[in-house]
């Protein structure tokens, strides 16, 4: 069964190189997972911690659904992540290196159940970004006189 993708962070490819990308599930309550499924959810500023030996996402924006009323929960509440202890201890050691963050790429629905794709990420420099904007520039260019 293929994977549908909920919502995508084209952002994060534009600001940090991507190194490594693992795949978590969230523990959402209420009427959370029928506003996923409709689509009303934005990971473009959100980031993961690691505190006490667990994984949150922040900043993870939820709206809440239509008809939820009482059941809906504040969108913006941190999530936890569900990860093995051996990837928690493997993140924590990896970003712990300066300039190394976790970031999320992607929320997507598989078999049901609704994951997200996070990668250990290195900020990129202006000069990076700018380095970047001329390449895919250049090609381009390059396709355009090609056809």
């Amino acid at each position: 069964m293929a994977n549908k993708i909920v919502a995508n962070n084209k952002k994060a490819y534009h600001e940090y190189f991507i190194e490594d990308k693992y795949e978590a599930g969230l523990v959402l309550v209420g009427t959370e997972v029928k506003s996923i499924r409709q689509g009303k959810v934005n990971i473009k500023d959100s980031y993961v911690n690691i505190r006490n030996g667990e994984a949150y996402v922040y900043n993870l924006h939820i709206s809440p659904y239509d008809k939820g009323n009482i059941y809906n929960v504040d969108p913006l509440r941190p999530r936890k992540l569900l990860l093995n202890k051996r990837e928690i201890r493997k993140l924590t050691g990896l970003i712990t290196q300066k300039g190394y963050a976790l970031i999320p790429l992607s929320l997507y629905l598989k078999n049901g159940l609704v994951k997200m794709e996070l990668s250990v990420a290195k900020g990129k420099k202006n000069y990076d970004k700018r380095h970047e904007l001329a390449k895919k520039d250049a090609q381009r260019r390059i396709q355009r006189h090609i056809d």
